[in-house]
């Protein structure tokens, strides 16, 4: 057959000899400096292969798609919720909507260990865990009419488990939203060139929806680059914006993003699906993609060196400046999204199953999207760990470890153990535009200097780096915002299974009452933790950003958990190690970290150990760093006790769950190796759509026939992304 032919295994050696050598370069390197090139090789050989052969083997062994079986986008097909959607825009809508803050920030602050656990830990364990998760997820939440992962648990392992499922999954989701949200007002905040180019893309998106809609049905390629030429004129035009008299119209204060953000979030979560979410999220997803390509093209031609070192002595030792832990657990948590996020699995049974064409999709969309979050993450920690390390912990400490001054930054940084001058402090402020990068900390002004290094470097010279540096921040907020916008509809529904079991109404997808109550619910609940963290320096990201981390990998357990449980009671109880392994890992790393962040004495690291260190010096007059009052001092008590609480609980709800779904695998391993489930019954597929980003000659032949037929019979009324027939093979 064709697909052994003599040329394709020779490719296949090639791709994995480029990873092998990126690996063993890697490996064996001892104290020379190497090329951040070999960190960019062994992950793009391993994302091929493991696309190649893992996510195949996933969906034809242990998942066993069947292309002849109607999704629920064909099944309930109402032109809201329920679309079937051309695979090359639902991958961009799914990539755009997990692809949040983790994969940017996470790798950056995780470079204080080193370079090489990151390295390790995003690839092997976006392909052993991540991938896996979000395309087993998908596909379960896909033949259960695309229900919410907490509705699943909900209805598959008993009132109990289900109940701590919805109870957890939405509150952690709550949290995650918050913090996100968070981020884009911080990197939009006074920025009128930001601010215009992200609100061009929601016009943009309303004529992409239309154009597919009504105007010209099925031409994903024609709107492609209608979209993109636009995307790119905002961008530019952005900064023509900023430099014009009446650009301050877009300079926004972070109070008056709180409210658009808010008002955005609503209308994003009750418009049709195919009106401003899916092109939207299509739209962004070509700048996203776009810029990682670009800066992985500047990374070959710039050639730069990895300046951090493998491993630094904050891994063994455990008293990094950036964040307290030791390498164990606090470094897997810490990168969070670009190796596993369950934050994922609310997309995968949230907005992609109700819109997904054919079940052969699921390992593009769903493992396939991963890999391409993964290779994000790559290159962010590439980015964070070709600058100076010394400019690196003089961004990222907290500003009461470096002082008000250059010059005592310059200090605090000679005591981490590097070296960096005030003048060059100063030197790169001027070069990116800014007044200072003293204590930016969050990690996302650290990537915007990488990469301006980085692309400055390959594509002009370094009079081009405040340029870049902008574009980075512009391109940051713009790659988090689509996260937030989707999973607000995630939780929109999450909210209608919900009150769907008290009151069957809100199960009508139709019903519009039900979809603006539960949208406004959701909105206001993170909106409400969003203006706290704005209104309040202290109370906001020092309050939400320490649960991000923890809460989202006991997120990312509890759907492994559920998964396994699903495989088990499915009568797949041989391939329950694919999720069952990884499970393992999710449960170690958040059971150590939930413990640590709970019951530590060390202030740095256990939440109640920091309140009591606050409180005593409270009680005292005193004021501890980095509050600035006895107000601030309350401010970070209060914080304390709400992290610390609030770890507890979610650590406690993944328990109950993990116990529930135990109690049903033992039951299903007793009566024979499976129980019942609440899986659809089969429904033939009238669709004919490929699997694959680009259609095989077969695939292209099935199509050709499928769309002869529709238009004998007079279907093909138009879809929110393809041509109605779900075909969206030819553009």
């Amino acid at each position: 057959m064709s697909k052994f032919s003599p040329l394709r295994i020779a490719a296949w050696i090639c791709v994995a000899a480029l990873g092998a050598t990126g690996w063993a370069v890697l490996a064996l390197s001892r104290g020379e400096k190497i090329s951040a090139i070999w960190v960019v090789a062994a992950a793009v050989g391993s994302y091929l292969i493991a696309q190649r052969f893992y996510a195949r083997f996933l969906a034809r062994k242990v998942l066993r798609t069947d292309d002849s079986r109607a999704t629920p986008a064909e099944r309930h097909d109402d032109g809201v919720d329920f679309h079937p959607t051309d695979r090359r825009v639902l991958f961009g809508h799914h990539f755009a909507a997990i692809a949040g803050a983790g994969p940017l920030v996470g790798p950056v602050l995780a470079a204080q260990m080193g370079y090489l656990p990151g390295t390790i830990w995003i690839v092997v364990g976006v392909i052993f865990a991540g991938a896996v998760q979000d395309m087993v997820v998908l596909f379960f939440s896909m033949r259960r009419d695309g229900k919410s992962l907490g509705q699943i648990a909900r209805d598959e392992i008993g009132r109990v488990g289900g109940i701590a499922a919805l109870i957890a999954v939405f509150a952690i989701m709550i949290i995650i939203l918050a913090v996100l949200a968070l981020i884009v007002v911080q990197s939009l905040a006074e920025s009128a060139w930001g601010t215009f180019s992200i609100a061009m893309t929601i016009p943009i998106a309303f004529f992409m929806g239309v154009y597919l809609r009504w105007l010209r049905p099925g031409r994903i390629t024609e709107v492609s680059l209608i979209g993109v030429a636009l995307l790119l004129l905002a961008i530019v035009s952005g900064r023509w914006v900023a430099e014009a008299p009446w650009g301050d119209a877009f300079v926004l204060s972070p109070k008056t993003l709180v409210v658009c953000l808010v008002v955005y979030g609503f209308v994003a979560s009750v418009l049709p699906v195919w009106m401003l979410l899916a092109p939207r999220d299509y739209l962004s997803t070509f700048m996203k993609v776009g810029t990682i390509i670009l800066l992985a093209v500047g990374v070959l031609m710039a050639n730069p060196d990895l300046a951090a070192d493998p491993l630094t002595h904050f891994a063994r030792e455990g008293n990094g400046p950036v964040f307290a832990g030791s390498l164990f657990p606090f470094a897997f948590i810490t990168i969070a999204c670009g190796a596993l996020s369950g934050f994922h699995a609310l997309i995968s049974s949230g907005t992609t199953p109700k819109m997904i064409e054919k079940e052969g999709q699921v390992p593009l969309i769903g493992y396939g999207s991963m890999l391409m979050e993964s290779f994000v993450a790559i290159m962010a920690l590439v980015a964070a760990c070709v600058i100076d390390p010394g400019l690196y912990y003089a961004m990222n400490a907290p500003a009461g470890v470096l002082g008000d001054s250059l010059q005592s930054a310059s200090q605090a940084v000679q005591g981490f153990g590097f070296h960096i001058s005030p003048d060059q402090l100063r030197s790169m402020a001027d070069a990116v535009g800014e007044e200072s990068l003293v204590a930016r900390t969050g990690g996302a002004p650290t990537l915007a200097v990488g990469m301006a290094v980085i692309l400055a470097k390959a594509f002009g010279s370094d009079g081009m780096m405040s340029f870049w540096y902008h574009f980075a921040i512009m391109f940051e907020a713009l790659f988090i915002l689509t996260a937030v916008d989707a999973a607000t509809r995630v939780g929109r529904f999450m909210l209608q299974d919900t009150f769907g079991n008290f009151l069957p109404r809100f199960r009508d997808k139709e019903w519009k009452p039900g979809i603006w109550i539960t949208s406004a619910l959701v909105v206001l609940a993170w909106g409400y933790f969003l203006w706290v963290g704005v209104t309040d320096p202290l109370g906001g990201i020092n309050q939400l950003f320490p649960l991000f981390g923890t809460a989202n990998q006991l997120l990312a357990s509890i759907a492994l958990t559920i998964c396994t449980t699903l495989l088990i009671k499915s009568g797949r109880l041989k391939w329950a190690w694919v999720t069952g392994a990884p499970l393992a890992w999710a449960l170690a790393v958040t059971m150590t970290a939930s413990w640590q962040k709970v019951f530590s004495s060390d202030p740095a690291v256990g939440f109640f150990a920091q309140r009591a260190k606050y409180q005593d010096a409270l009680a005292d007059g005193k004021v501890l760093a980095p509050a600035k009052s006895l107000s601030d001092m309350e401010t970070v008590v209060h914080n304390s006790t709400v992290t610390g609480t609030l770890s507890a609980v979610f650590a406690a709800l993944t328990i109950v769950i993990f116990l529930a779904c135990a109690r049903v695998c033992v039951k299903a391993l007793r009566n024979g190796g499976s129980l019942p489930t609440h899986e659809d019954a089969y429904v033939e597929s009238r669709l004919t759509a490929p699997s694959g980003m680009f259609p095989t000659a077969e695939e292209r032949r099935v199509t050709r026939e499928g769309e002869r037929e529709d238009a004998l019979v007079g279907a093909g009324t138009g879809s929110a992304t393809g041509d109605g027939s779900g075909s969206g093979g030819a553009p």
